[in-house]
């Protein structure tokens, strides 16, 4: 048997979410205030506050928060409603105490929004909360931000709708276990803790979407005998590359799910998924030195 790459197990879930009925997209105008626009207006406050401090971590924050600022205000343009009267929240503290206020303030706006969001304005609003909590894992002087709760299969069965974006979720999940595997082979000792975290982590919610799947009468997706990494792995550093791809594709994958659900439960699930392998990502994009060490919008499609 031909082994997959994690990008070809995924391209299912992205054709999926691409397929939604264009009716799907609401156009029709609403005089209710866009709840999305003071989580606009957060972002450019918290891009500005950040442009006035200086250090690199600071501009890391400006940048991020800028993308997730213009990514909202499109989506917010393009419905037209009316202005919302909320204003930005300003912290206590100034500096990099007042961003690390910022970005818990922002992070938890747009996790309480996720329920009850439309399916084609939830995936956006759930990678902002995402990119938050992965600039809180950058450095203490940024968060480190609440780890979400792990991810726990709901008292009764999904939806049949829920199953396949479930099912490409289990198998990024599989993908993801091998890689901590592989990658063991190639870390110092210094990486035994995080490469065993990763790997119970992924296990766990590979765990629960068995028992999710299995609940819901569905047949979960095996585990591919071995996945090709985009790249071979020789040392340390494409070791490193391995798994921030891997954490980026499980990523996307509970991002999808939360794009294909009603579900409040469910989204719940995805979206602590989603949070959590942001954030483990982030530490790893750390420890591989790459720049910008967090993603500003985690969980879009894999190319």
């Amino acid at each position: 048997m031909t082994p997959r790459t994690r990008r070809e197990i995924l391209r299912a879930s992205a054709l999926a979410a691409l397929a939604l009925p264009l009716a799907a997209c609401q156009t029709g105008y609403s005089d209710q205030p866009d709840p999305l626009a003071p989580l606009a207006d957060q972002a450019r406050a918290d891009a500005e506050a950040a442009k006035s401090v200086a250090g690199d971590l600071a501009q890391q924050v400006a940048a991020a928060r800028t993308a997730q600022a213009q990514a909202l205000q499109t989506e917010v343009d393009r419905l037209n409603r009316p202005a919302s009267a909320v204003a930005a929240v300003q912290p206590s503290a100034t500096g990099m105490a007042g961003l690390k206020q910022r970005l818990a303030t922002a992070r938890a706006q747009a996790e309480a929004l996720v329920p009850t969001l439309p399916r084609y304005r939830v995936g956006l609003v759930a990678a902002v909360a995402a990119g938050c909590a992965g600039l809180q894992e950058v450095s203490d002087q940024l968060g480190p931000g609440t780890d979400p709760a792990q991810v726990e299969p709901p008292a009764s069965p999904v939806s049949a709708d829920a199953v396949a974006p479930l099912q490409t979720a289990l198998q990024a999940e599989q993908a993801a276990v091998w890689v901590y595997s592989l990658v063991s082979a190639f870390l110092s000792g210094a990486y035994v803790k995080s490469v065993n975290d990763g790997m119970l982590e992924h296990q766990s919610r590979r765990d629960a979407l068995l028992r999710m799947l299995t609940a819901a009468g569905a047949t979960p997706a095996p585990a591919e005998p071995a996945y090709v990494p985009p790249s071979p792995v020789t040392d340390s550093a494409s070791a490193k590359s391995l798994v921030v791809t891997a954490e980026s594709d499980t990523t996307a994958a509970w991002r999808a799910v939360l794009e294909q659900t009603d579900d409040a439960r469910l989204r719940g699930i995805a979206l602590n998924a989603l949070l959590a392998t942001a954030r483990r990502g982030t530490r790893w994009r750390v420890a591989a030195g790459e720049t910008p060490a967090a993603v500003s919008m985690p969980g879009g499609q894999p190319t």
